[in-house]
């Protein structure tokens, strides 16, 4: 089967009924996307398939295929000159001290990614809505809250170049 993932077609020997997370990291080595609770409800797995945040644990590879999918290493951006610059969610999560133990931390980035390309202008009360399905283990809310305002507010001046969904 032939998979889409951060812009590049990748064949991978697992059936359509194997589950995305799992081809994401023991298949293919991108071991960004977590694994939570292996049921779909705390969001460390979440990656973006066509630009919507979805969960991966819970996700057949026959419901991904001929889709883009996204993963949290198909957020950084590969300048001219080869250094690398992260996705300005990514920027902001680091700038805010977000992670402490980083499990959820590659779901709560997708999720605002996805989030932020269909409401580039949230309030403080749309973000937490739109955050509140992801689980944090160490509590960092608050945290997570301004650094998705701080990366709204960022993309509003300077946006990326390259939009991360086909």
């Amino acid at each position: 089967m032939i998979l889409r993932i951060n812009r590049t077609e990748q064949e991978v020997a697992s059936g359509p009924g194997a589950l995305l997370v799992y081809v994401l990291r023991d298949e293919l080595g991108m071991t960004g996307t977590k694994i939570g609770c292996a049921a779909g409800i705390c969001g460390s797995c979440t990656v973006m398939i066509d630009g919507v945040a979805t969960r991966s644990c819970i996700t057949p590879l026959a419901l991904a295929e001929g889709k883009e999918i996204t993963t949290i290493e198909g957020l950084v951006a590969e300048n001219a000159n080869g250094t690398l610059t992260l996705h300005p969610v990514q920027q902001a999560f680091v700038d805010a001290q977000v992670p402490q133990c980083g499990w959820c931390m590659s779901g709560q980035i997708m999720t605002a990614v996805a989030f932020l390309q269909q409401n580039p202008a949230p309030t403080e009360d749309d973000v937490v809505e739109a955050m509140a399905n992801n689980y944090c283990r160490c509590g960092c809310y608050y945290r997570i809250k301004q650094a998705v305002v701080a990366a709204a507010d960022a993309m509003a001046v300077a946006p990326m170049s390259q939009e991360v969904s086909a």
